[in-house]
């Protein structure tokens, strides 16, 4: 059984910084992709970064250079965030792009972790 697990949320003043983890347990034949979303009530959720076992990564727009994505081969991805804005307040998640042994995809979701940045 796959379990993803995040760690690292809390609350942050704006202009702060907190770093994200999340690891991969379990048996998982293939990672394609190791990512983060994050969502806020009433409203979708949304691409935060994603990067690919290749290290190709993708940000979501209003990044804007203040969050960085890294994964270590041990199925483990972390998110360091700075320069934090009340807007970054969300429920963060863990997301895992895999296949299986038959190549079917195999996505996996984390359980989330809030991030609130407050004064």
């Amino acid at each position: 059984q796959v379990q993803v697990v995040e760690s690292g949320g809390g609350l942050v003043q704006p202009g702060g910084s907190l770093e994200l983890s999340c690891k991969v347990s379990g048996t998982i034949f293939s990672i394609n992709a190791m990512g983060w979303y994050r969502q806020v009530s009433g409203k979708e959720r949304e691409l935060v970064a994603i990067m690919t076992g290749a290290g190709n990564t993708n940000y979501g727009d209003f990044v804007k250079g203040r969050f960085t994505i890294s994964m270590d081969a041990k199925n483990s991805v972390a998110l360091q965030m700075n320069s934090l804005k009340f807007e970054d307040t969300a429920v963060y998640y863990c997301y895992v792009e895999s296949r299986g042994s038959n190549w079917q995809p195999l996505n996996y979701w984390g359980q989330g972790t809030q991030v609130t940045v407050s004064s």
